[in-house]
């Protein structure tokens, strides 16, 4: 009599395996254990092997049948239906290798690994959020440029356009790689050119005119705050480096002896590590800030605790209670001021500016600069700024009008 659920659910396990047959071949073995096992026996070129079909109730007898029967069409075409089953399973694994998911996991490992902590995270999360559940099983060379299209349409419905734009870099950066590798012909994303809605470039605000900034400078030095947040704002300027380098910063990246910051490249968004030549003013601050927060890693901790850094909004606050709104000057600012008046007040080649603000400039050969290249003209341009910015704050307090220049530096 062939096989029912009610008949399968009853059968007991014995000392032994044993069989309980359905029909046409199928059966279902019974172990020890209780474990129930899809079995189809069939004769093939004189021999009677068997074929495993999955576990009972995971494969219904519906299904176990199914499978059954379309193993028999292979028997009576003189096809050994386990090969046929193990070139699926292989070909399903070649498949899974070459997914878009594996692909990407694979670019990650090889192309972000060196990368901050921020790009990295960002990345993942474009991923993450808006590309592998929508393309994470697809074959990374059949992917199409509507199916791409259709990704970044959904990010564009809930208004992030920034967003969409970012996300079809990263799809496009692990199709390059695909490429590279020989996994994929090309990168669909080429043909999405103009299909996006633009977005409008947003410049942080930042202040570059000497009068307005010796008023700054003026307002950073009459700053009431703790002395955490009082210490990274006077620092913002003579550094200008990233905010989140600098509220991120550690006692032990700071190299006493040659008056620099050591920042290592997973802090960094080029990747690479970076040096801060310190100037006088700003090795004071650090030292009459070090007695303060030295018992945690962070130079700059948290008002919550020594192992957390400072708050993003910590400098911004201070600059908003001095007047200072998004709309006139952000901490990103400072870099822009640095930038602007390095070059055209005080005269300093752009190479030894671009190399300061670990922007990724390359020399007439196409190489990437070290951190170490032409450190000591930058360590001697970062003195000069910080005794430029001085000047401006002192002009300002005492009320002249800021006419004359500073100096210059070819």
């Amino acid at each position: 009599m062939p096989l029912s659920d009610t008949k399968i659910r009853a059968l007991k396990p014995r000392e032994k395996k044993y069989i309980e047959a359905d029909e046409k071949g199928l059966a279902v073995e019974v172990t020890p254990t209780g474990a129930k096992r899809w079995v189809f026996r069939f004769r093939l070129h004189g021999k009677r092997p068997e074929m495993a079909l999955g576990l009972y109730p995971d494969v219904t007898l519906k299904r176990a049948r199914e499978l059954r029967d379309e193993a028999r069409q292979y028997v009576a075409e003189g096809v050994d239906p386990r090969d046929v089953k193990r070139a699926r399973k292989e070909s399903a694994l070649e498949a899974n290798r070459n997914s878009f998911a594996a692909v990407s996991e694979e670019w990650f490992l090889a192309r972000m690994a060196h990368l901050s902590k921020s790009s990295k995270d960002r990345a993942q999360r474009a991923l993450d959020s808006d590309l592998l559940p929508y393309l994470g099983k697809r074959p990374v060379a059949e992917i199409t440029a509507p199916e791409v299209l259709r990704c970044l349409r959904r990010i564009e419905s809930r208004g992030a356009l920034e967003t969409a734009h970012r996300v079809k870099r990263v799809a496009s950066q692990v199709f390059r790689f695909a490429v590279a590798t020989g996994m994929a012909d090309r990168d669909p994303t080429a043909d999405l050119s103009g299909a996006l809605t633009p977005t409008k470039k947003k410049h942080l605000a930042a202040i570059t005119d000497p009068t307005e900034v010796g008023r700054l400078m003026a307002a950073i030095d009459g700053y009431q705050g703790t002395p955490v947040v009082r210490t990274a704002l006077k620092l913002s300027p003579l550094l200008f480096c990233r905010p989140g380098e600098l509220r991120k910063l550690e006692w032990s990246e700071i190299n006493w002896e040659a008056s620099q910051i050591e920042l290592p490249a997973e802090k960094m968004k080029m990747g690479e590590p970076h040096i801060i030549p310190l100037a006088e003013q700003a090795l004071a601050l650090l030292r009459e800030l070090k007695p303060l927060s030295s018992r945690g890693k962070y130079v700059f901790p948290s008002a919550r605790g020594l192992s957390r850094p400072l708050s993003d909004n910590g400098v911004r606050t201070a600059l908003r209670s001095l007047g200072y709104d998004n709309n006139t000057m952000t901490a990103h600012g400072f870099r822009a001021m640095a930038r602007t008046l390095l070059d055209e007040v005080l005269g300093f080649r752009v190479d030894y500016i671009e190399h300061q603000l670990a922007h990724g400039v390359k020399d007439t050969l196409g190489r990437a600069y070290n951190r170490t290249k032409h450190l000591p003209q930058r360590a001697a341009m970062m003195q000069k700024w910080a005794d430029y910015l001085e000047h401006l704050r002192e002009q300002t307090s005492a009320g002249n009008v800021i006419t004359v220049q500073f100096g210059t530096q070819q």
